[in-house]
């Protein structure tokens, strides 16, 4: 029996009882709270930490948001903690829906009331579903089948004889005909793909609609064997004009065969696990919706590694990497995101801002801007910060800005202070445009 557990950022399990859980603290099973405690100890020498343990009966949960699963059957859905204040649990899994379905380009079908119906529904639910939706999809456009060389043995010669392989039978089985043919055969990479991402979903799915239409998909592709080895089929998978309706349900069978993401749990359990750095998924989530707001010919590069800090010994060290680099008619703009409550009221201490990174974008300004431009931190909107800071001034020709983003509107607020170049002044969020809290 699976037991369901919703928390958010940054909150605390333990198997001690509670009075009720709450999405700061919940009680989880004690083979659970071994269970995550092993992984967390399984991914620490990659660099990677899912949680601190703070004592033999608390766990406190790190910046990831999703949901992961244990052999126990306990499913541990983290939402974000985008505001201090009181979280509304279906706001937040839209929000994280949209930020995933935005950060990773996937497209989404959410039509009619099927769509209502699952707003509430965890996130491996709202997975299965769109790759489901998907799938269904391109059933009703045709289910591609490919030729398929086959050698076998028979009593009647068709297709093309192997000679060498005839020549060797014994005096006795003169009378069987080795041969080689092709048969048009549905058994092919990508539909191998499709098949164990279905079976996966008949075993893992709680909800009675996606299990009914799974169980039909999974009986549509009875012909097909399922994938014994997932990379390499992936690396098989077609993008030819015969394929193209086969690319929709593509990142959908990736994020449930946990195939291409920010982070997968991977190891001996395979149950459905979803899990991305929130830092790297706001990073993603804005870069994409600022891709769409850029005016023509501006160009945004991800992750830029040009310039470098220093060189020594005729070679660089220490690579600069600002998360965006935006370029448009000969200047350039350089943007960092940061997944962090400001407050904007707090002048005393520092609105919450970090010292660190304003070493960081210093440096980023000096290198990529030669010390003249306009320099951008990035930050979630909240009630406690809905517009930008005053300018900070490194020198009279180099200016940093602290921008806030609205998670629900996908806007930067007031972009166009620091000379974007943005397609419209009025797709972005203004001082004159009524203010819309997150919540």
């Amino acid at each position: 029996m699976t037991t369901f557990v919703t928390v958010r950022e940054y909150a605390r399990l333990t198997t001690a009882p509670l009075a009720a859980n709450s999405l700061d603290r919940a009680q989880v099973s004690a083979t659970a709270f071994e269970w995550l405690c092993r992984l967390n100890a399984e991914l620490s020498p990659s660099g990677s930490s899912l949680l601190q343990v703070e004592d033999r009966r608390w766990l406190r949960l790190d910046n990831y948001v999703g949901v992961v699963e244990t052999p126990c059957g306990t499913r541990v859905e983290i939402l974000p903690k985008h505001d201090d204040g009181a979280c509304d649990v279906g706001k937040s899994r839209a929000l994280l829906r949209r930020m995933i379905a935005g950060a990773m380009d996937l497209p989404v079908r959410e039509v009619g009331e099927t769509s209502l119906q699952r707003f509430d529904s965890p996130l491996t639910e709202w997975v299965i579903a769109q790759f489901l939706s998907a799938l269904d999809h391109l059933v009703k456009r045709g289910v591609r089948s490919d030729y398929l060389r086959v050698e076998a043995e028979e009593r009647h010669l068709r297709g093309q004889l192997d000679a060498v392989r005839q020549m060797r039978q014994p005096l006795g089985r003169q009378h069987i005909f080795q041969i080689r043919h092709d048969v048009f055969s549905p058994d092919r990479a990508e539909n191998r793909l499709l098949k164990r991402a279905v079976e996966l979903i008949c075993q893992q799915t709680q909800s009675p609609t996606s299990w009914r239409l799974a169980q039909e998909l999974r009986a549509l592709f009875q012909e097909v064997p399922r994938s014994a080895n997932v990379g390499e089929d992936f690396k098989r998978w077609h993008t030819d004009r015969l394929m193209a309706h086969y690319q929709a349900v593509k990142p959908w069978c990736e994020l449930v065969l946990s195939r291409q993401m920010p982070f997968s749990v991977v190891g001996k359990w395979h149950g459905i696990s979803l899990l991305f750095p929130m830092e790297k998924l706001f990073e993603r989530y804005v870069a994409a919706r600022l891709q769409l707001d850029l005016a023509a010919g501006a160009r945004l590069t991800a992750q830029a590694s040009r310039q470098s800090l220093c060189e020594h010994d005729g070679a660089t060290m220490f690579q600069l990497r600002p998360d965006l680099l935006i370029e448009h008619e000969g200047q350039r703009w350089v943007l960092d995101t940061k997944w962090k409550l400001l407050d904007a009221g707090n002048k005393a201490g520092a609105y919450g801002l970090s010292q660190a990174d304003f070493y960081q974008l210093y440096a980023y300004g000096q290198k990529y801007l030669a010390g003249k431009g306009e320099l951008a931190l990035i930050y979630p909107r909240r009630q406690a910060f809905q517009h930008p800071l005053p300018a900070f001034r490194f020198s009279a020709d180099l200016s940093l800005w602290v921008l806030p983003f609205d998670l629900e509107l996908a806007r930067l607020v007031d972009g166009g202070m620091t000379g974007l170049p943005l397609r419209a002044a009025s797709s972005y969020i203004g001082f004159n445009t009524p203010s819309t809290p997150i919540h």
